[in-house]
């Protein structure tokens, strides 16, 4: 059955792992260089390396290396909005973050956890 952002072609995902990964090892996974591309969503991190969008040069790239809860939130690619702080917003927001975390988790493996987050779901 198709579900509400269902990828339009059929993804395998790999278990999702909880590794703990430094804000600093984050940082680095910004798809420079051919380094793996990571992004954050609710502490949770998801490997994008693959999507264009996120390396540099990319529309998404703001995002890369970071957790990008806050701009996801507020569907802004302003790097101020970039944050890993989301539960100030308001209930449209936090609803469309969730929106993007089933979107992401839906087309990309979790390889892990920011290490020390404390953004995480209530």
């Amino acid at each position: 059955m198709s579900g509400k952002f269902e990828p339009k072609e059929p993804v395998q995902l790999a278990p999702p792992k909880d590794d703990p990964i430094s804000v600093e090892e984050l940082a680095q996974a910004n798809g420079a260089d051919g380094a793996k591309c990571y992004v954050a969503i609710k502490g949770i991190i998801y490997d994008v390396t693959g999507n264009k969008a996120y390396q540099p040069g990319g529309s998404y790239n703001v995002f890369a290396g970071r957790d990008a809860s806050g701009a996801l939130a507020k569907t802004s690619t302003k790097p101020e909005d970039v944050t890993s702080e989301w539960k100030h917003l308001s209930d449209k927001e936090k609803s469309t973050l969730n929106d993007w975390v089933t979107f992401f988790s839906k087309r990309y493996n979790v390889v892990g956890k920011v290490k020390g987050a404390t953004n995480f779901d209530e």
